[in-house]
């Protein structure tokens, strides 16, 4: 049977091995070899560790819920994690993915937050020929390379800078004030900008950018530029503390919420986001990947209760996502029933897989650019309207589809 060509049979047959009930192999898992797994994510600075332990919570939920409800893989052995910190640096996630590949004897690796580590990562994971999974890195030339071995359920910059050009322009905004962190996803969205800008024929639209230093901790000199050219909204790309010391130093000058400010991922639904910034939190708007108002499949359904009575709070996107990628592998390996890295490839390119979100599925195709084996997550755009607002009662103002409400301002 071809795999792609029966979609309603491969669901059914995804779904049979997600089975909810108890599963009588369960207790037979624990004394078989396991299936190791592994994970490399930020756990430390100058990475955003708040970011790799979202990841890594997500991605243990997902191995307990392999070994106790599916009952392992293939008859019955356990999926075992070996998570190693890359600190949000290249070199140190290389040296954990060959400690990964040759030590630990891994099958597959996932977890890359950073897209300047996730670019270096997928580089060795074809070199072992280990299928390596982007969780949250977007940077277009990950999967631009087309390595077969190269993964990703995230967006690309494309479709990141895609969805805000496009709000903007529905606002008649045309003074556009950028500050990108000088990284590969700082400046991949910052290009990607001006590439869609082009291409949408936006010329009465101008954009002032700055690239800065993401260990330089004032950036007052550039935010103070940036207003006095009076933009009409501000792009904030930054990754972890650059982020928050955009957000405060533009509330301290008076250009924050003044002018509009947007977050160019979904930091602001993490916990931490009101912790750290109080009332300066109020009206920011932001990239989303998931809204509670959107739904979850029975596999999200799942993790949902039992994160938020492990943790005190509900699992944000990069928990759901870490959590979806060791299921989808599970899926993968016993379609293929094998823990062969060359097989697992095989097989994740040739089936589609049950995914979190509701009536998500996943399906790895040899697509054309940086679509390749890329699997979108659902974009919107949020804005919180007061100090303390849970992601839940956050305003949905785009895709024009979702919108619950219209922008707020002081």
């Amino acid at each position: 049977m071809k795999s792609k060509t029966g979609s309603i049979v491969i669901l059914l047959i995804a779904v049979f091995l997600l089975v909810w009930a108890h599963n009588p192999l369960t207790s037979q898992a624990a004394a078989k070899q396991p299936v190791k797994i592994g994970v490399i994510s930020p756990l430390s600075p100058p990475g955003d560790p708040a970011a790799g332990q979202l990841i890594t919570r997500g991605a243990k939920f997902g191995a307990k819920f392999v070994n106790e409800e599916m009952g392992g893989v293939l008859g019955g052995r356990p999926i075992k994690l070996v998570i190693e910190d890359d600190s949000g640096t290249p070199e140190k996630g290389v040296a954990a993915f060959r400690k990964l590949a040759t030590k630990d004897k891994v099958i597959a690796v996932m977890g890359q937050y950073h897209s300047s580590v996730c670019t270096a990562l997928v580089d060795v994971g074809a070199e072992y020929g280990i299928p390596t999974f982007s969780t949250g890195a977007s940077a277009s030339i990950i999967t631009k390379k087309h390595q077969v071995t190269t993964f990703k359920t995230h967006v690309i910059d494309y479709d990141r800078a895609s969805t805000w050009t496009d709000f903007i322009a529905s606002q008649g905004w045309k003074r556009i004030a950028i500050m990108a962190e000088n990284t590969d996803y700082g400046v991949g969205l910052y290009e990607a900008t001006k590439q869609i800008k082009g291409e949408r024929g936006l010329k009465d639209v101008e954009i002032n950018g700055m690239v800065f230093d993401r260990k330089v901790a004032d950036l007052t000199p550039q935010l103070l530029k940036l207003k006095a050219w009076k933009p009409d909204i501000l792009l904030n790309i930054g990754v972890g503390d650059p982020t928050y010391r955009i957000t405060k130093q533009a509330y301290d000058i008076g250009l924050f919420p003044q002018v509009p400010m947007m977050g160019a991922h979904d930091w602001p639904a993490r916990p931490e986001f009101w912790k750290n910034l109080g009332k300066m939190g109020e009206y920011m708007m932001f990239i989303n990947y998931y809204h509670p108002k959107m739904g979850l499949s029975r596999l999200g359904e799942w993790l949902k209760p039992r994160f938020e009575k492990e943790y005190g709070e509900i699992p944000t996107y990069m928990a759901y996502n870490g959590f979806g990628q060791i299921a989808l592998l599970a899926q993968a390996i016993n379609l293929a029933q094998s823990d062969a890295p060359k097989d697992l490839t095989k097989s994740l390119e040739d089936w589609v897989y049950v995914f979190w979100a509701k009536g998500d599925v996943v399906d790895f195709e040899r697509s054309a650019g940086a679509q390749w084996h890329n699997h979108t997550s659902p974009l919107q755009i949020v804005q919180y309207t007061k100090a303390n607002q849970p992601i839940e009662e956050s305003t949905i103002l785009w895709p024009p589809i979702m919108k619950t409400g219209e922008i707020a301002s002081p």
